[in-house]
């Protein structure tokens, strides 16, 4: 659980995860008046026990901007997908 300072391009060897959860979101608003998203999975449908939150993450204005970017330039031609 951590809220997001900054991105940076990894080197690690990665590969496709074998399961998909879902995500839950959330419009929080701090004590400052400042807006966060707070994003929170939670564990596979196979998972033994109920579910739970596995990971959250946070974002602010700034975080949220670089993500933005980072997802356009992932997936050439998104925004012109959301606008069709």
């Amino acid at each position: 659980m951590a809220r997001i300072g900054n991105f940076e391009p990894g080197t690690q060897v990665v590969k496709v995860h074998p399961t998909e959860v879902d995500c839950f979101f959330q419009r929080l608003v701090v004590p400052d008046g400042h807006v966060l998203l707070h994003l929170s999975t939670f564990g596979s449908d196979e998972r033994a026990s109920s579910p739970k939150s596995s990971q959250s993450l946070q974002l602010d204005r700034r975080a949220a901007r670089a993500l933005l970017g980072i997802l356009e330039d992932t997936f050439l031609g998104l925004r012109s997908d959301v606008e069709a």
